[in-house]
């Protein structure tokens, strides 16, 4: 059918959490898959609570839980409790695909594993995204993406050299994860169309952030060179830092890393900085290097006179690979990102419209279906009585009994 989502008719039960598992689902169900997640009042998905929020804090007024868990349903299970558990092996009789990100070996403790769920549903697809991954003597270790981050060697090499490790501001793993599980379900689903069979995904997010640092692991492998932190410093560019530039809190980030882009520094630059520029302990990329630091004073005093965007500009027109360092209004306002509709405006009931990110990625006639997240538990008898179905009175037997709790 012309202009129907990729992912139409696949049904997915989510029991994911925080940012590493509903980010996956988020866009399976943008790309029409119909996505139920599984939440609890009485275990709290703690990014529920993640500021920054729309009026007062609660339960349902986070943005960034908005963003990762548009176009899904929200359905309340209490699973320390057998009748909810046995609903939820109901839901998995209905779907195609099961994800998961807890602790290794929670699902299974709830009798929720992946041998428990093919034998009532043999072809499904589960998906588990760990820290660790689901086998091995370090497995059962629990924790979050910005411990995992420091683990897999992350936060060794962002920082300066005199000052002790920071780690990027985002806990990493939970953002590069994702895609590696988005690629095997939809993999999955094809070898499934094909022979039948469901599958167990077995992802290490620990394993998916070393995919980022592989030249570092590379050198020291095979030259015994342990990398460690450089700052904004480069070894294959000079200057190669983020310049000062006029106005409060203003930078622009510059690389050159060729001579033909050294030249066209100089050019940008103008005669009234010819000087410096054309001394020999700056003609060559290896001297520039030696004499980093003076070279980044020079370029330091020259930006602190010029708007961020000015600079920004002037170098990318001459070739210069350069930019500004965005803030959050600098993105909201970029008209690159505005031309592809990178924000899109959602109309929420409780939250009101509000601005949610969409895929990097655009597919030819097939725009994501993005609509606002749900409140707490918004479907869970909508999800009990159309997908489960259960009676009036089953549902509100189970109610009295906690089990949506």
């Amino acid at each position: 059918m012309a202009g129907q989502l990729p992912l139409e008719g696949v049904k997915v039960a989510d029991f994911s959490w925080v940012i590493a598992g509903p980010l996956i689902t988020k866009y399976l169900a943008i790309f029409g898959a119909q996505v139920v997640r599984i939440e609890s009042h009485s275990k709290l998905d703690r990014f529920r609570l993640q500021p920054p929020f729309v009026g007062k804090p609660s339960r349902n007024s986070s943005l960034p839980f908005a963003d990762v868990n548009v176009s899904k349903m929200s359905l309340c299970l209490n699973l320390n409790k057998p009748k909810a558990v046995e609903l939820a092996k109901r839901l998995v009789a209905w779907a195609d695909v099961v994800t998961e990100n807890f602790s290794a070996g929670q699902m299974a403790s709830w009798g929720l594993g992946y041998d428990d769920l093919r034998r009532i549903n043999p072809g499904i697809i589960m998906l588990s995204s760990s820290q660790l991954g689901q086998t091995g003597p370090n497995a059962g270790h629990p924790g979050i993406g910005n411990l995992l981050q420091a683990h897999a060697g992350v936060n060794h090499m962002t920082g300066w050299p005199d000052r002790d490790p920071t780690g990027p501001a985002v806990p990493y793993p939970d953002i590069i994860g994702p895609w590696f599980s988005i690629v095997s379900i939809v993999a999955a689903l094809e070898y499934r169309d094909r022979t039948g069979k469901g599958q167990y995904l077995d992802l290490s997010q620990h394993e998916a952030t070393l995919q980022f640092i592989s030249p570092a692991l590379l050198d020291y492998g095979v030259n015994g060179r342990e990398g460690g932190r450089q700052g904004n410093e480069s070894e294959e560019a000079a200057p190669h830092n983020a310049y000062p530039c006029r106005g409060e809190d203003a930078w622009c980030a510059i690389s050159v890393r060729t001579d033909a882009q050294w030249e066209a520094f100089g050019r940008v630059l103008g005669p009234s900085e010819a000087g410096w520029v054309r001394e020999p302990r700056f003609g060559t990329l290896i001297n520039r290097l030696r004499h980093r630091a003076e070279l980044d004073e020079h370029v330091s005093m020259w930006t602190r006179e010029r708007d961020a965007g000015e600079v920004m500009r002037s170098m990318q027109k001459a070739g210069v690979p350069a930019s500004l360092v965005a803030s959050g209004r600098d993105l909201h306002e970029d008209p690159q990102l505005q031309h592809r509709g990178h924000f899109a405006m959602v109309e929420h009931p409780r939250l009101g419209r509000h601005p949610c990110t969409t895929p990097a990625f655009h597919i030819s006639d097939m725009p994501p279906d993005i609509r606002p997240a749900p409140s707490l538990g918004q479907d869970t008898e909508v999800v009990c009585r159309e997908i489960l179905g259960l009676s009036g009175s089953e549902y509100a037997e189970l109610a009295d009994e906690g089990v949506f709790s």
